[in-house]
């Protein structure tokens, strides 16, 4: 299993958004020196909280700075966006970072983006699909195009002059396209659906409760058995908030400090699925009344913490109950309030607990 580092951001807001982006940068330079495969960066074009509005041009201040690791957009919202501009976007930074760029996709998720790109009330879902289905068609194709879709048109047929270079699009690095994933939260996700059905990647979400991140694998087996495809679980990424520290008594110290990056977390998480009315999401178990699901709750069941070995024993038991080893385990970022803390947990993630995990699951395939 590979290691990543996904990063929504969420922010403090009373933080410049210049502070908040350079902090971003850094943890993801750290997580290439460490070794980690992937880092994932959102989109979000309306938040004071999550203030990166373009991963592509985040990703681009990056590339010389690292040397190895994968950047994944965590996720362009395809339903705001022309995929013109998209297949321009992507293909260009496909071949600036030479290939380390993953193409996550989403239906989007900000309801103060979905108001400014006015696509509120429309079919998100379908949006995403015809638009991927979108650019791919430019990206297989040559000047003159004319491809149709439901919701957009592709059209430069009048104007292309071949003598002048006017018409051709570019083309990604990767052939034939970067691989695509898609996010994934709900109880039995319809993303996690589309993914197998589409052939894509996938990634559950973190701030919910692994009984729903286990149904997204049975979606995705159900999506991939549709189109006669076999399940790859390679292509599965799990989200989870992780916190290593020395001991279990400074990883508990940590977490009682009044307003810690990952009591912030998850108190806005809170906030966020209540005001939206998808709390479900939190409970492990969908009958707990809503007032149970406390800021506490949240984070007794949803933060894996402790030494490297309680750690290790969580993670063991995580892949366990997941069904066995899957592609990568991505570590929520959290703001780096103790940087010494924060840092130090992506170390021990890296070096202590993440080659004895990977000989347990050796084991555990070898044994099947």
């Amino acid at each position: 299993m590979d290691l990543g580092l996904f990063m929504q951001p969420l922010h403090n807001p009373e933080r410049s958004i210049t502070d908040m982006l350079e902090e971003d940068r850094q943890a993801a330079i750290l997580a290439d020196k460490l070794g980690y495969a992937e880092v994932w960066v959102g989109e979000h074009y309306s938040s004071s909280i999550e203030p990166i509005v373009n991963p592509l041009q985040f990703f681009a201040t990056l590339i010389h700075q690292t040397e190895k690791i994968k950047f994944a957009t965590g996720v362009l919202a395809l339903p705001q966006h022309h995929p013109a501009n998209i297949a321009g976007d992507a293909a260009q930074f496909d071949h600036l970072s030479k290939g380390r760029f993953i193409m996550g996709i989403g239906p989007g998720g900000l309801a103060s983006d979905f108001e400014l790109f006015d696509i509120m009330d429309k079919n998100r879902a379908e949006m995403l699909v015809d638009s991927i289905d979108l650019i791919h068609k430019i990206w297989s194709s040559d000047a003159p195009y004319n491809i149709k879709g439901k919701y957009w048109h592709i059209k430069i047929e009048d104007t292309v002059i071949p003598k002048l270079g006017f018409g051709p699009m570019a083309k990604p690095y990767q052939k034939p396209f970067p691989e695509v994933a898609i996010s994934a939260m709900t109880p039995h996700s319809g993303s996690a659906r589309q993914a197998g059905l589409h052939g894509w990647g996938f990634a559950s979400a973190n701030f919910i409760q692994e009984c729903w991140v286990k149904s997204h694998w049975e979606q995705y087996v159900i999506g991939a058995e549709k189109a006669g495809r076999a399940p790859d679980r390679s292509r599965w990424r799990v989200a989870r908030s992780v916190l290593v520290a020395e001991s279990d008594a400074q990883a508990a110290d940590y977490l009682a400090r009044e307003g810690n990056s990952y009591a912030w977390y998850y108190d806005f998480v809170l906030d966020d699925m209540r005001t939206y009315n998808i709390l479900p999401v939190l409970k492990h178990d969908p009958s707990l009344p809503d007032e149970e699901v406390t800021l506490k709750y949240c984070m007794d069941t949803m933060i894996i913490s402790g030494s490297p070995k309680t750690v290790l024993d969580k993670l063991v038991a995580l892949v366990d109950y997941l069904g066995g080893p899957f592609g990568t385990l991505l570590q929520t970022f959290k703001e780096w309030d103790d940087p010494a803390i924060q840092q130090n947990s992506m170390r021990l993630l890296a070096q202590e607990v993440m080659p004895k995990l990977n000989a347990y699951c050796s084991t555990k395939v070898a044994a099947e």
